[in-house]
């Protein structure tokens, strides 16, 4: 993941209503393993971060600045230091306005992953740390807390420029502050929503769920494609990529490629080429199952506590809305 610039500034600003202190950067971070070791942990930080909104860019104006000084610097109209000085002056400029946030190390990364350039940046909080001495004395220093990010937005600068109709280039962490410091942090990139990661991630289970349905596997078949699923998913979203309905297709079958994707296209599902993935909703997909003496019982994970009701004392399962297939044959047996 090669590195091309980065730069790290300061904003000072204590939730007691202080103005906030900018400290710049005075250059960009030299290359070194350090720097390059920072740049990978905070990717994986914030690939693991739950709670995204994804996004495009507002028309540049007035009140949308920021989409123009990275288009100036893509273009070399300006070095990356010159850019993220005007862009966190202005990060400051929105957190003095707001009151709403303290400041932290506000981080500017590009770096390239494959193909695909990135902008990665994120307001970083500092905390302590105890390490050892060489005479093994203990010893408080402060650290970078990267693996609690709480603002960050990562912006697909290849999507952007070759696909600038697309609503997704840009990831943002919604936060679990309020919805109005995300608001703000939103406001600074300059972007709004576009894709709704988790309404579009539980209408692809949906479309799963009707295709086994209508390709009447067998349990075994069905937990199957179900882990293969969320395993796919689950690797995308660790690399911060989207789910390819395509690909995906591809991951389930490799005997009929198209199977899956034909299904969603024949059945209008209305989901974009590309999902961005919502790894709270995945987990819904996860199915339990049992079998002993003749009985055999395989569910969805998201209808525990809605339609099966566990009694963990008594060692039972409830079941409501029972197929009508099974309604029926209960009750030929019963007649």
């Amino acid at each position: 993941m090669p590195v091309l610039h980065s730069v790290i500034h300061k904003i000072d600003k204590k939730p007691d209503g202080s103005p906030a202190v900018l400290f710049l950067g005075g250059a960009e971070q030299v290359e070194s393993q350090v720097r390059d070791d920072l740049v990978q942990q905070l990717n994986e930080s914030y690939n693991a971060t739950t709670g995204k909104a994804w996004a495009f860019f507002h028309h540049e104006s007035g009140a949308h600045p920021f989409s123009g000084w990275l288009a100036k610097y893509l273009a070399g109209g300006s070095d990356f230091l010159e850019f993220s000085t005007i862009a966190v002056e202005h990060l400051t400029k929105l957190m003095e306005e707001s009151n709403l946030t303290t400041g932290g190390h506000a981080l500017f990364c590009h770096y390239q992953q494959g193909l695909t350039d990135y902008l990665i940046i994120a307001l970083v909080q500092e905390t302590e740390a105890v390490t050892m001495t060489e005479e093994l004395h203990l010893m408080t220093v402060k650290r970078l807390d990267l693996g609690h990010i709480r603002l960050a937005a990562r912006i697909n600068l290849s999507e952007w420029k070759n696909n600038p109709q697309s609503r997704q280039y840009i990831s943002y962490l919604k936060g679990k502050q309020g919805r109005r410091v995300s608001d703000y942090f939103r406001d600074f990139i300059g972007c709004q929503e576009g894709v709704d990661g988790p309404g579009e991630t539980r209408t692809l289970h949906k479309a799963f769920s009707d295709f086994v349905e209508s390709e009447n596997l067998g349990e075994d078949a069905t937990r199957e494609k179900t882990d293969t699923l969320v395993s796919y998913a689950m690797a995308q979203a660790k690399l911060g990529k989207p789910i390819t309905l395509d690909e995906l297709s591809e991951v389930l079958d490799d005997d009929q490629p198209k199977a899956f994707a034909d299904f969603i296209q024949d059945k209008d599902y209305g989901l974009s080429a590309s999902i961005p993935p919502d790894k709270k909703t995945l987990n819904k997909f996860r199915r339990f199952t049992g079998r002993a003496d003749g009985l055999s019982i395989s569910f969805e994970q998201h209808l525990l506590g809605s339609k099966v009701e566990f009694d963990e004392v008594g060692g039972t399962l409830t079941l409501r809305s029972l197929p009508t297939q099974l309604t029926d044959q209960l009750k030929r047996a019963a007649a």
